[in-house]
């Protein structure tokens, strides 16, 4: 504001100095060359008196200055070669002879000559005009002169840089005012934010920015505050996660850990005992081999590693093979999973088929862990116009609306209590976007969970 006030001033003052110089000019050059041309006009009537007797010219001289019609405007004067006034519009002998250098510079020069200052006599601020008047023979005889006061013309230049001195002031209040309305609407919200942004960028996660008006900078605080707390809410879901994925590790762990201790302690090997202490040693192992695989997709996904292998595939068969080969699993968990078989013929698609399978399993794996209760799961895939759609749905408690927009968040668990490190639907969205499809989740009718898939289908 400092900086910005000094050099508005500096402006201003720089402005109204130069108005005033070239206004006074103007106008006092104007004067001047009116003076003049009214001086030479007059000299030049004044030729054909020339000739005449000198006590003929004198009253000639006398008359045209009693006549004279701008009296109240100017003073006319006609002076001797030796400086007395021979006549003047103000009286015959209307004051002593002028002491001012025009009218001697005008005599010696033969030419119009300009004076401006003060009179010496009156100390009255005049500009004169001195022309000479001259014989045939280039005799001077005298010198006819135009007198007027500058008062009116200084009073009009003062007015003038007295209206420039308002105009000045009022740019500089004009500028001090928009200056601390900046300070207070732009500045000061802006230092607010940056103070804010260097909060999150601390860790205050969840900071928010008291917002002051509903503009730009108003948007801006509304775009922190919201990017805030979705920071806020990714640090609480990593946290989330790092406790579910701890959770999740452990759980097989402590299970192949103590089968292992309970194997090596025993020193009568029961065959059957062994047999099922391993058996669940490796399904814990496959365990945490997927869940590693899992968390191994989730990074490539993250660092833009995850790439896909797309080759036209029978997706039917693909979906059909991962349908059976889960039902048998789900069976044993006492969980229904029904195909409802379609007859229409599905052309191929352009698909990965690993990540393809890997996302009817984790969405099959997801409709059991959460929609289990249910005891029932329903499958099928159609053709639907250019689309090849998989439908999966669960007959459990479904989803909580508020949730709906978030479960396919990364990180995100919701409500369930169900295991899970909540990336499994945020790696499956990611394959299935990659494929130019959509996967939408909704609650069915009924109830339960419906997972939608769509894929463009390939030609026949």
């Amino acid at each position: 504001m400092r900086n910005s006030v000094s050099l508005m001033i500096a402006l201003v003052v720089g402005f109204v100095s130069i108005f005033s110089v070239s206004f006074a000019a103007y106008c006092y050059s104007n004067l001047r060359v009116g003076l003049e041309e009214k001086a030479r006009t007059t000299t030049d009537f004044f030729g054909s008196y020339i000739n005449q007797s000198y006590n003929e010219y004198y009253q000639s001289c006398i008359r045209f200055a009693q006549n004279f019609e701008e009296k109240n405007r100017l003073e006319l004067q006609f002076i001797s070669t030796s400086g007395k006034i021979v006549a003047s519009s103000y009286g015959q002998w209307a004051g002593e002879a002028p002491e001012t250098s025009d009218v001697a510079e005008a005599i010696a020069a033969k030419r119009i000559v300009p004076f401006q200052g003060r009179n010496p006599s009156t100390g009255e601020r005049i500009m004169a005009v001195s022309s000479p008047m001259i014989y045939s023979n280039g005799e001077v005889i005298g010198v006819l002169r135009y007198v007027t006061s500058l008062r009116n013309v200084d009073k009009q230049i003062s007015m003038a840089i007295c209206l420039a001195i308002l105009l000045g002031v009022f740019v500089i209040s004009f500028v001090l005012y928009s200056s601390r309305f900046f300070i207070r609407s732009i500045l000061v919200p802006v230092s607010e934010i940056t103070a804010t942004a260097k909060r999150i960028a601390a860790g205050s996660y969840g900071a928010r920015i008291q917002k002051h008006q509903d503009d730009e900078i108003g948007q801006l605080a509304d775009t922190i505050n919201e990017m805030s707390a979705k920071i806020s809410q990714t640090e609480r879901m990593q946290t989330e996660f790092i406790s579910s994925v701890s959770h999740e590790l452990r759980t097989p762990l402590t299970a192949i850990t103590g089968w292992g201790e309970t194997l090596l302690a025993s020193d009568v090997m029961d065959p059957e005992e062994t047999r099922r202490g391993m058996a669940i040693i490796l399904r814990e192992a496959r365990r945490l081999t997927g869940m590693v695989e899992e968390l191994l997709e989730f990074t490539r996904m993250q660092d833009g590693r995850f790439t896909l292998n797309v080759e036209m595939a029978d997706l039917l068969s693909e979906f059909e093979d991962t349908v059976f080969m889960y039902g048998s699993r789900l069976k044993q968990e006492g969980i229904a999973l029904e195909y409802l078989e379609n007859d229409d013929p599905i052309p191929e698609v352009l698909c990965d088929v690993s990540r393809m399978r890997q996302v009817f399993l984790n969405i099959l794996d997801n409709a059991a862990k959460h929609g289990g209760e249910g005891k029932k799961i329903v499958a099928s895939i159609h053709l639907e116009g250019d689309q090849v759609v998989v439908r999966i749905r669960d007959f459990g408690p479904g989803i909580p609306e508020d949730e709906l927009p978030l479960v396919k968040q990364k990180f995100y668990k919701g409500s369930s209590k169900a295991r899970g490190n909540g990336i499994g639907l945020a790696v499956c969205e990611e394959i299935v976007t990659m494929h130019g499809g959509v996967l939408t989740l909704e609650n069915a009718e009924g109830g339960g969970t419906l997972v939608t898939i769509s894929l463009p289908a390939g030609e026949e």
